[in-house]
């Protein structure tokens, strides 16, 4: 289990559709230890759970091969390869003065983020439209709309617009409302209509304000309420971790916005779990422990989801409650990665930053490139740029 699962830990590129892939050919092509329905309930069950779907959809399979002992090494052996890369980049890339040629890397892998963000939304867009038929699809927009503006205006706080738009779905769909009653529903398009009226300055430096009185300031406490948001409070794929995090990382000064960037980059390209990304923050935050912090409190939920619930999964595929839920939060989350994308576009400060974004659109949305590809390309750009001596961000 250990050389299997950590096989895919280092080679598991392109994240959750690649690692799906490669868990599936193990544990049913191969080796036979799911069938192929339970395979397709566990990756059914993990979508409807927060965190990392496919982490925890690797941590399914081995608990179901080695019980809890094999969940544990399993889920470790998946975790920790990505980990050690990321961190390793980690120190390069946020180094106190690096060399031009990896600002230049940087630099460029950063123009390319915000079109990862678009094309991460887009894919999730389109099936949950077609799911949301007939009257739910107004709800949908309004959700939808909802993570939108939340994720650029009130990031730190998009979490609690994540649940309450679950719990909004949740509560219509359990029982009827009479037509006064139905006005509830409208609230996600009432708090964006808040938000804009306040203006993004004064929602921002509120939001900023709650933060620094919450997590007393910064340190390891605000570290781990960050990746406990990450791990254990998100919904909607991996990309959703960006707007979750941003706020924090930027507004405690743990990171520039375009070290930010770097770590999202860096998230992408590396193999494992998007969410590593997290590592990046608690790195910046607060050196090598502070990283590990990250990944620790980050995926514990992960494990406990499955420890505790794995038995379960089958009843919680066709559970009423949870797809409600889901059906909620979802377009909530799908709403915050595109809005996402606004803020990491404005964060570019060079002109040839903003060609190397419409060039990495065009690939991916166009051209149908993959992430990693494009990443790796626009870090090429950036390279160049550097050699020939042209500008880089500060």
């Amino acid at each position: 289990m250990l050389r299997e699962w950590g096989r895919i830990g280092c080679i598991g590129f392109g994240g959750p559709p690649a690692h799906i892939a490669l868990l599936r050919k193990l544990c049913v092509d191969q080796r036979g230890w799911l069938d192929s329905t339970e395979f397709e309930d566990a990756i059914a069950a993990c979508n409807l759970l927060p965190g990392p779907a496919s982490t925890e959809l690797a941590i399914f399979c081995a608990w179901r091969v080695r019980g809890r002992l094999g969940a544990l090494v399993g889920g470790a052996a998946f975790i920790v390869p990505g980990l050690i890369v990321i961190l390793a980049l980690s120190v390069l890339f946020l180094a106190g003065t690096p060399p031009p040629w990896v600002r230049g890397i940087g630099a460029g892998a950063d123009a390319a983020v915000a079109a990862v963000a678009v094309q991460a939304g887009w894919l999730l867009l389109v099936p949950s439209w077609r799911r949301a038929a007939g009257s739910r699809r107004l709800r949908w927009i309004a959700y939808l709309l909802a993570g939108a503006a939340a994720a650029p205006l009130i990031g730190p706080w998009l979490v609690f617009v994540l649940l309450g738009c679950g719990l909004t779905e949740l509560a219509i769909r359990r029982k009827p409302l009479p037509r006064p009653a139905r006005a509830v529903a409208a609230w996600p398009l009432l708090a964006v209509r808040a938000i804009r009226t306040a203006g993004p300055a004064a929602a921002a430096k509120t939001a900023a304000q709650t933060a620094a009185v919450a997590v007393g300031g910064g340190g390891l406490l605000a570290v781990a309420w960050v990746a406990f948001k990450v791990g254990a409070l998100s919904f909607g794929g991996g990309f959703v971790i960006i707007p979750l995090m941003q706020a924090d990382a930027v507004g405690h000064h743990w990171m520039t916005s375009d070290q930010f960037l770097n770590g999202v980059a860096l998230g992408q390209i590396t193999p494992g779990p998007v969410v590593l990304t997290v590592a990046t923050v608690g790195y910046a935050a607060a050196g090598l422990g502070g990283g590990l912090l990250a990944a620790l409190v980050a995926f514990t939920p992960s494990f406990a989801f499955i420890l505790i619930g794995g038995k379960y999964f089958g009843a919680l595929r066709g559970n009423r409650r949870a797809q409600a839920f889901l059906d909620g939060a979802g377009p909530a989350a799908i709403g915050a990665i595109l809005g996402s994308a606004v803020t990491l576009a404005r964060a570019l400060t060079e002109p040839w930053q903003y060609a190397v974004l419409a060039g990495a659109a065009v690939l991916m949305l166009a051209v149908r490139r993959g992430v990693v590809l494009t990443l790796l390309g626009a870090g090429a750009v950036g390279l160049i740029v550097a050699l020939v001596g042209g500008p880089l961000p500060g």
